[in-house]
């Protein structure tokens, strides 16, 4: 017998010895719950029997009476019984103890008995000890169906489906004992768990062979097997269906769950009302729950209410899987009451019900209340970790997010890549490089880069941390084996972040004619916001053409984005087209038409267009309010008193705290019409300490009303503060510059580049023949250089001609006036409309030209002059919207 045992496990090299149990109470402090004292005396005893007893009582029967043999054999029989309840009894209480000394009680038998064998097997398994299973099994001079059975199953069931293959194969090969119905069930089980589906296929032919298609159970099983295999579809699932002649709940319910995974929603549910009319036949909570996520997913919320009132009215509200499916359905379509509601009367709560609840509150923006349910969770895993992480990122709180998940490697919770995924984006929001270089670190560490998903978030995150260097060496050394698609509108939408639009479009055409961008709604609302930052017109309404053929347009997202291009390419009228012919709007919709009047200073029709939405009751979000206040600078003086209204006003009706945007907002409105004074007081009295931006809004309306005292005061808050980023040190640098403290000036310029920030340099770029012409300030870098720059003397000298006078006040350097004047004539601005209107002789056509920060003064006052030399409209968007520079006069009054 060792021989064999030794011959059979070479063939099981893998079956690890045990795997080891929970901790349970003994079997042994437990054997007095049996309340039969001389059976357990008879059961403990056998135990004990010595082989010479054992072989004595195997053995009696050639040499004994009748009557004799008789009681022996009953002896024998008791014995075993005992055994078996010894194995119930050990399996209950996980006491392995107790089945190795059945385990060596029977290895003394010499009759076999084939029947505790199996129960052997049985029990080591069900108490995780394969390895011994196996030697039982091997040591059955017989082995039966129900031994292969047992060891196949438990197998599987213990994670080890190869070794439960290899069993199958063995009882194959000896031909011996053919399969049942419960082999083919334990063997498919196990070709599913392993992906082994052509061996599923396979084992198919030999069930419809043998006669077992007639099984409901083998049945549920192909039909499981088909249903889980990427090569099959539910035609195939529904062809097996349909070929089975007995059918009971399993086996609806496995069809319908292999259509709600393809997205058949419509066929599922014709299902499920034939379903319906089987005479003896009722659905239970599985077959509701699929049908619930099916509606959930194809957003149908009449079929979903239906299974609400199916579930209330056949008893099933208290199962637990229709409630969690419920309460995704119900988050899902914005019902946070009912979702709360089934929350609050569940009786039993999972890990899947408070996964649901924490995403649920995390859609509707509650985080605190996701925060509270997981903090209430007692035992709390990956997946609820998981679910808080992504809330925390998908609310723009990155900085939490990486605090849990800090959390997360500090109390060992397993980390998936789903985990990964979520600190990588946190890492962006929170924009903080270090921390980015440290995430990208670790991923690389623990050998994730082959993720497509982590992957590609560790190339979004660069592009969000500055890094937009190493952003480009991972796109350039992507994996051939990954989609390059998405990686490359992760890096369209870095160029576009990062102020380098021109490389967004040069990349955009390299990629399309090379075929590795596949244009969804993602790359093309992308590419569109890259047209609306160049304000590349021609190229928007080609994308615009793409997404309407494309059949793109009911998307609400991509919508909103050809509003905002043709917005900032000064076209009005197809951005209020485009408005009114979308299915539906969202406030984002809403949000970008107001921004189109703001950008070309027509406050009047985005107060209008606030109106209408307070007529159709479309609820503001912050951005709204922050929009509609800074619409009051382009109304009429008499309408302020609605802007401080709507101010105050904003807790109390929208439930909406006011903000720095808003306050920034409403300073540059009191600002923006000379109520210096009452601006300040604005600041004074805000609830939190002013930042930078507030500041700056006042500042620059005393700049503009040429109000020196309460400059003074607020230049001295300015430079009270500690900068945060580069914008803020270029201002304070200014303001020394513009007080002639050079020395301080450049004391914070260095203090600004030892942190690693550096000036956004200022540009200003024109579109001519569908190419993107660039300038910076004293460029010379462009091929026709030599002719803008005689063209530019030359409208210099025009315009001195006709009154022009240059203000060096502009110029916040050390040099000599004549320097100063030098540098003035030569901002990026004055090249790109010298190189328009040398490019561009159409009369009667505008000059369109874009710069990336706020036009200086003293080219402000240079094109009201060229408007009147060259008789030609000068449009220039900057930072603060469209400039009209038409006869001498500017669109703007000046006031910009």
């Amino acid at each position: 017998m060792s021989t064999v045992n030794h011959h059979c496990l070479l063939n099981f090299p893998h079956i690890p010895p045990s795997i080891p149990p929970n901790h349970r109470p003994k079997l042994h402090s437990s054997l007095s719950l049996y309340r039969k004292p001389e059976r357990l005396f008879t059961l403990s005893a056998s135990l004990s029997l010595s082989p010479a007893t054992i072989h004595e009582c195997s053995s009696s029967s050639s040499s004994s009476s009748p009557s004799l043999e008789k009681e022996e054999t009953e002896e024998i029989e008791s014995i075993v019984d005992g055994f078996f309840y010894l194995l119930r009894l050990s399996a209950q209480y996980q006491d392995v103890e107790v089945t190795k000394a059945v385990h060596a009680s029977f290895l003394k038998l010499r009759e076999e008995k084939t029947r505790l064998g199996n129960a052997l097997i049985s029990t080591y398994l069900k108490l995780g000890f394969p390895r011994e299973a196996f030697l039982v099994f091997v040591s059955l001079s017989s082995p039966t169906v129900v031994s292969y059975t047992a060891l196949i199953s438990g197998f599987s069931r213990l994670n080890l489906e190869i070794e439960a293959l290899k069993v199958f194969f063995r009882m194959r090969k000896a031909g011996i004992v053919l399969p049942n119905e419960y082999t083919f069930v334990a063997i498919l089980t196990a070709c599913v768990r392993v992906s082994r589906f052509s061996l599923g296929i396979q084992i198919h032919g030999l069930i419809v062979k043998s006669g077992f298609l007639n099984s409901v159970f083998v049945g549920n099983s192909l039909m499981s097997l088909y249903s889980k295999d990427s090569g099959s579809s539910s035609d195939d699932v529904l062809k097996l269906f349909d070929e089975i002649p007995h059918r009971d709940v399993a086996s609806w319910n496995t069809v319908i769950s292999s259509l709600v995974k393809e997205g058949k929603s419509h066929k599922a549910f014709n299902l499920f009302y034939e379903m319906n009319r089987v005479e003896g036949l009722g659905v239970d909570c599985f077959t509701l729950s699929t049908l619930l996520s099916s509606c959930t997913d194809s957003s149908d919320l009449l079929r979903g209410r239906e299974l609400h009132g199916r579930a209330i009215r056949i008893g099933l509200m208290q199962e637990l899987s229709v409630n969690n499916a419920l309460i995704g359905f119900y988050s899902k379509y914005g019902d946070m009451k009912k979702v709360e509601s089934l929350y609050e009367v569940m009786m039993v709560q999972d890990a899947v019900t408070f996964t649901e609840m924490i995403t649920a509150y995390m859609a509707f923006g509650m985080v605190d209340s996701a925060v509270e349910i997981f903090e209430n969770i007692t035992e709390k895993n990956t997946i609820t970790y998981n679910a808080l992480m992504a809330g925390f990122c998908r609310n723009g709180h990155g900085l939490k997010a990486l605090k849990l998940f800090t959390e997360m490697l500090h109390r060992g919770v397993e980390l998936t890549d789903f985990s990964l995924t979520s600190a990588v984006d946190a890492c962006g929001l929170a924009s903080e490089k270090i921390v980015s270089e440290q995430i990208h670190g670790f991923c690389i560490k623990f050998g994730c880069l082959l993720n497509p998903c982590i992957q590609t978030a560790l190339l979004d995150m660069c592009t969000r941390c500055k890094r937009m260097a190493d952003a480009e060496e991972m796109f350039e050394q992507w994996p051939s084996n990954l989609d390059r698609s998405k990686a490359t509108t992760s890096i369209l939408g870095g160029y576009a972040r990062n102020g380098l639009p021109d490389k967004a479009l040069s990349l955009f055409h390299r990629t399309l004619c090379e075929e590795e961008l596949f244009l969804d709604e993602v790359s093309l609302t992308l590419i569109l916001a890259v047209c609306g930052t160049l304000g590349f017109r021609e190229m928007g309404y080609q994308i615009h053409c793409y997404a309407l053929k494309a059949g793109y347009f009911s998307d609400v997202c991509l919508g909103n984005s050809l509003i905002s291009m043709y917005s900032k390419c000064c076209d009005s009228d197809d951005a209020i087209k485009v408005f009114n012919t979308m299915q539906e709007h969202d406030v984002v919709s809403w949000n970008s038409l107001i921004s189109c009047y703001i950008l070309q200073r027509n406050g009047n029709e985005a107060l209008a267009l606030w109106s209408r939405m307070n007529e159709e009751e479309i609820k503001p979000d912050m951005i709204t309010l922050t929009l509609v206040i800074s619409a009051f600078r382009y109304t009429e003086s008499n309408k302020l008193s609605s802007c401080s209204d709507l101010f105050l006003s904003m807790k109390t009706i929208y439930d909406i705290e006011p903000t720095t945007e808003h306050y920034t907002a409403f300073v540059r409105v009191l600002g923006h019409w000379g109520l210096l004074e009452e601006a300040e007081d604005t600041i004074n009295s805000m609830p939190f300490q002013p930042e930078v931006s507030v500041l700056r809004a006042l500042l620059d309306s005393c700049r503009v009303h040429s109000n020196k005292s309460v400059a003074k005061r607020v230049a001295k808050l300015v430079l009270s503060t500690k900068p945060e980023n580069p914008s803020e040190y270029i201002l304070k640098s200014n303001i020394y510059s513009a007080s002639g403290l050079w020395h301080r000036s450049e004391m914070i310029r260095e203090e600004m580049r030892e942190r690693g920030y550096r000036k956004h340099p200022s540009k200003s770029w024109i579109i001519h023949e569908n190419k993107v012409h660039s300038f910076h300030a004293r460029d010379t870098s462009h091929p026709q250089e030599k002719d803008i720059y005689s063209g530019l003397e030359i409208l210099i000298m025009e315009c001195l001609k006709a009154g022009y006078e240059p203000n060096t006040e502009f110029v916040l350097q050390e040099v000599d006036e004549f320097m100063k004047k030098s540098f003035l004539f030569h901002h990026s601005a004055k090249l790109a409309v010298t190189y328009g209107i040398l490019t561009t002789n159409t009369r009667g056509k505008p000059v369109r030209v874009v710069k990336n920060v706020m036009l200086c003064g003293d080219c402000h006052e240079f094109f009201k002059y060229i408007s009147v030399v060259v008789k030609r409209e000068i449009v220039l968007r900057d930072s603060s919207g469209f400039h009209h520079f038409v006869n001498g006069k500017c669109s703007c009054r000046d006031l910009w």
